[in-house]
């Protein structure tokens, strides 16, 4: 069976956020499209790679020589958006993601696919009526102003979390502390 997509183009928003404390925080990609919103989980690592990624990819479209696009070297201040989560209903935990630039519509393309392999004592999946399992999958495109400032806000999220010891660089949980430090 062909994976249902849910398709954005030109979405109104995209963003990543999390729900929970640090040390506890699960990462979501949240992709609305008027009354649309679709809400997947990510790893913490997801997110910083997906950040890193884009902005490696607007980067080089900066310096390719006869580039016709207008590629903003930083965040536009119009499109910083450091609004919480909407309503998350999770559709699905993210497993591969592919990353690509579409010349013909001067977008950033974001492909995510949901966990296959799961091991069966954490997950039953149940099969659909017919006997077949539903598979979905998210398509984002979105233009570069838009693409930099969600890179710059999935930075800002992934940093938010617990601080890093000073002595080990392991983090500090909210509860304490303790570690060894690396002997010389």
């Amino acid at each position: 069976m062909p994976p249902r997509v849910h398709e954005f183009d030109w979405p109104d928003r995209a963003v990543v956020g999390t729900i929970g404390l640090p040390g506890a925080r699960t990462f979501y990609l949240q992709v609305r499209s008027g009354t649309q919103v679709v809400s997947i989980a990510l790893e913490k690592q997801q997110s910083a790679l997906l950040a890193e990624k884009i902005d490696e990819i607007l980067d080089q479209l900066i310096t390719v020589e006869g580039n016709p696009f207008s590629v903003p070297t930083g965040t536009p201040p119009e499109l910083v958006d450091n609004d919480q989560l909407e309503a998350v209903e999770e559709r699905f935990r993210t497993g591969a993601m592919s990353l690509g630039w579409d010349p013909t519509t001067a977008q950033v393309v974001i492909e995510a696919y949901p966990i296959t392999d799961v091991d069966a004592d954490d997950i039953i999946e149940v099969p659909d009526e017919d006997g077949t399992h539903e598979t979905d999958m998210l398509l984002v495109r979105m233009p570069v102003g838009t693409a930099r400032a969600f890179a710059k806000r999935t930075r800002e999220i992934v940093g938010a979390g617990r601080p890093a010891c000073p002595l080990c660089g392991y983090p500090i949980d909210a509860d304490g502390h303790i570690c060894t430090p690396p002997e010389d």
